[in-house]
């Protein structure tokens, strides 16, 4: 769609023909990293985290309500 400038003339569209498919979207060369990791990261610039541990420091899934567990439970 042309625009009117206040002069009264119109200029054309620049992104009239242009055609935004997949192909071009995927061809991107540069990311955005999301906003949790922009968050992250600058909270981290500030202070650095604590070390965690790994998971398997936790029972397994389930354990709690394990067949096994309830049969030991009531016998």
């Amino acid at each position: 769609m042309a625009r009117e400038q206040p002069t009264g003339e119109t200029v054309p569209d620049p992104w009239e023909g242009a055609e935004l498919d997949e192909d071009f979207v995927r061809a991107a060369e540069t990311s955005e990293p999301s906003a949790r990791a922009r968050m992250l990261a600058a909270r981290w610039r500030a202070e650095r985290p604590e070390p965690q541990p790994w998971r398997a420091d936790a029972p397994p899934a389930g354990w709690f309500f394990s067949r096994s567990r309830r049969r030991r439970r009531k016998g």
